[in-house]
């Protein structure tokens, strides 16, 4: 089978106890993370072969974390070593990325330290089918996005299957560009598109036809998607393939536009909810696994929407669910 290969910055997560409890019991527990690696190792739970490329210290932190990867049976033969520090986040348990919780300390990290040319795509990409990657790493700055370039230039010449998460972070893109100025040149590489009517608008400049979810039906939601998507898609023809997902306070769903075929998934129970960091990387893993099995397109979003709301009743950022617990969650709705 030909790996997916997935880019993009290895995060450390501290989790931090709201109320100083992590200052009174001297504990902080620490998730490794990053949409990429997220999505990646969800791949694996799914025995997708992934290859996974990043940019750490050589240091003794750093092998500890590529021999936990390896556990999971994640290729990390790609990973360049160079730098002297990984980046960080810190963000309480429950807590959203989205949200003003989130801190990030990753300014100077080996992977923000990267340049055209210190990786040889030739030769890391061999082997490999699928490359995935995400808005996150041309947000840090202009050296990540001519990198970001660089791959995809490299993944479309071997005519990989590429796929890109809109994640779009508002506490990024402090460099002086604007998202939808960087992200507008690179898309034109892209096949599939994951995302949400409002990252389509922030990194795309595609308007999207409603401002928020609140009070709105989950019929005029999805015809939202649906023309958010057709917009998507005249605006770089080459993507085919466009889902975008809907969280709300009780439930989430999702939609897919896969060539001419429009589907929705099952509308799912949000319930105990433990952890919503991670969820949307797992959606992009059932994504990818269903398109890379050429599952009908009702079985693909509603395997990777599944796979979300699993993954929030996980602790941590990277999901530990298998193929069957995901089609479990599926048997219950």
């Amino acid at each position: 089978m030909n790996k997916v290969f997935c880019f993009g910055e290895l995060l450390l997560r501290m989790s931090p106890a709201l109320n100083r409890e992590w200052i009174n019991m001297a504990q902080l527990p620490v998730y490794v993370g990053g949409a990429e690696l997220n999505t990646a190792t969800a791949l694996s739970n799914w025995n997708i072969p992934a290859r996974y490329c990043t940019a750490l210290p050589d240091n003794y932190l750093s092998h500890d974390i590529t021999a936990y990867l390896q556990e999971r049976k994640i290729d990390t033969s790609a990973i360049h070593f160079c730098g002297n520090r990984i980046g960080t986040y810190y963000l309480p348990p429950g807590a959203d990325l989205k949200n003003a919780g989130v801190i990030y300390d990753r300014a100077y990290s080996s992977f923000s330290g990267l340049k055209p040319g210190m990786i040889n795509w030739d030769a890391v990409l061999e082997g490999c089918s699928w490359f995935h990657w995400s808005a996150i790493s041309p947000a840090l700055n202009e050296n990540t996005a001519a990198v970001c370039r660089e791959a995809l230039e490299a993944a479309s010449a071997k005519k990989m299957i590429i796929s890109v998460d809109l994640n779009f972070r508002s506490k990024l893109w402090q460099y002086g560009k604007q998202p939808a100025a960087v992200m507008s040149a690179l898309l034109p590489y892209c096949h599939v598109v994951m995302g949400n009517i409002w990252a389509a608008e922030q990194l795309l400049n595609i308007e999207s036809p409603i401002k928020e979810s609140r009070h709105q039906s989950k019929e005029q939601m999805t015809a939202a998607a649906g023309a958010s998507m057709k917009a998507l898609h005249l605006a770089f023809p080459g993507v085919q393939t466009m889902a975008y997902t809907f969280r709300l306070d009780e439930s989430y769903f999702a939609v897919l536009q896969h060539g001419a075929d429009m589907k929705v998934s099952t509308e799912l129970p949000l319930a105990d909810v433990v952890d919503k960091a991670g969820s949307g990387d797992c959606f992009m893993g059932g994504l990818i696994y269903g398109l890379y099995h050429q599952h009908p397109a009702q079985d693909i979003i509603n395997f990777a929407a599944a796979a979300a709301t699993g993954k929030m009743k996980e602790k941590g950022d990277a999901s530990r669910q298998t193929i069957e617990s995901v089609l479990k969650i599926l048997q219950r709705a």
